[in-house]
C-alpha cells in the first residue's frame, strides 16, 4: 500500500505541476464565476467553489508533501554517500537533518567563519598581487 501511495503521490505532484492543469484550475474558475448570474450568486453556488477548493487544497497538499519528503529524504541520502565517499570529508556530517536546531547553529557558524577566513586569505592574495 505504501508503494503504491508514494508513486500516486509522485505522478500525482507531476500532472498538478504541469502548465496544462494549471488552465484547466483556471476555466473551472471562469467558469463558476461566469455561472453566478445564472444561479443568483446565492449562496450555494459560493459554497460549491469553497467546498470543492477547500477538499481538493487539503487533499493535494497531504500527496504533494508526501512526494516532498521522499524527494527530499532521496536527496540527502545522495549527499551522505558523497560525504562518505570522500576520504577528506567530515563523516560527521553524515545525517545533518537529524541534528538538532541547536547544533545546526553551531555547524553553521562554524562554516561561516571558514568562509570569512576564506574571503580574507583571498584578499591578502590579491592585495599582494
Amino acid at each position: 500500500m505504501q508503494s503504491f501511495f508514494s508513486r500516486f503521490a509522485h505522478k500525482t505532484s507531476d500532472v498538478l505541476g504541469s502548465s496544462k492543469t494549471f488552465t484547466l484550475a483556471l476555466c473551472v474558475v471562469v467558469l463558476w464565476a461566469l455561472s453566478g448570474p445564472v444561479f443568483g450568486y446565492s449562496d450555494t453556488w459560493q459554497l460549491v467553489i469553497n467546498t470543492g477548493t477547500t477538499i481538493f487544497t487539503f487533499l493535494i497538499v497531504i500527496l504533494i508533501q508526501h512526494a516532498q519528503n521522499h524527494d527530499s529524504r532521496a536527496v540527502q541520502l545522495k549527499l551522505d554517500e558523497l560525504i562518505r565517499a570522500m576520504k577528506s570529508a567530515r563523516n560527521s556530517l553524515l545525517d545533518l537533518e537529524a541534528m538538532t536546531d541547536d547544533e545546526l547553529e553551531n555547524l553553521h557558524s562554524e562554516f561561516q567563519r571558514l568562509r570569512a577566513k576564506a574571503v580574507e586569505r583571498k584578499e591578502r592574495r590579491s592585495g599582494t598581487s
